[in-house]
């Protein structure tokens, strides 16, 4: 006996899909969706099976559109996630993160004898490796794994 449980498509807002399997809470805290959000629809599928990826998590958000910065840290928890705009119960525009080489003041530097904390200085990371994330610092090359860059948000 299999049971199917259907979820309403939405009518103005977001799906992010292709999260990484395990990231989706993560990016709920990204977005800053707690249980204090506006009353908005807000749907969370995680472990779903993906022919492409073996698994991953699903999040859907009615009434909101995701901003650059925003897509830009959710490339730091899951660089192959993808962004649907969604109107008028339809896709409009649909892109991927990208997760560029050099990544600049997004992120804090785990290092905190790191120039940066000192200086007006944004801080700034060379990607080293994307799935999972290592960065590098450029001021001080301390190396930060995707569990100290999820611990920033």
């Amino acid at each position: 006996m299999s049971k199917e449980i259907k979820v309403e498509r939405i009518r103005e807002g977001t799906v992010i899909d292709h999260i990484s399997s395990g990231q989706a809470l993560n990016v709920l805290r990204i977005l800053g969706i707690t249980k204090e959000y506006p009353l908005t629809a807000v749907t969370v599928a995680m472990n779903v099976p993906s022919p492409k990826s073996g698994r991953k998590d699903i999040v859907k958000i009615e009434g909101r559109e995701l901003k650059g910065d925003e897509v830009g840290k959710i490339s730091l928890i899951s660089p192959k996630a993808t962004i649907n705009i969604i109107r008028n119960r339809g896709v409009v525009e649909k892109r991927k993160v990208s997760l560029p080489d050099i990544i600049e003041g997004v992120i804090n530097c785990a290092n905190p004898n790191c120039i940066t904390w000192f200086e007006d200085t944004h801080s700034k990371f060379r990607v080293e490796r994307r799935d999972p994330i290592r960065l590098r610092c450029l001021f001080c090359e301390r190396v930060m794994d995707q569990r100290a860059v999820v611990n920033q948000f």
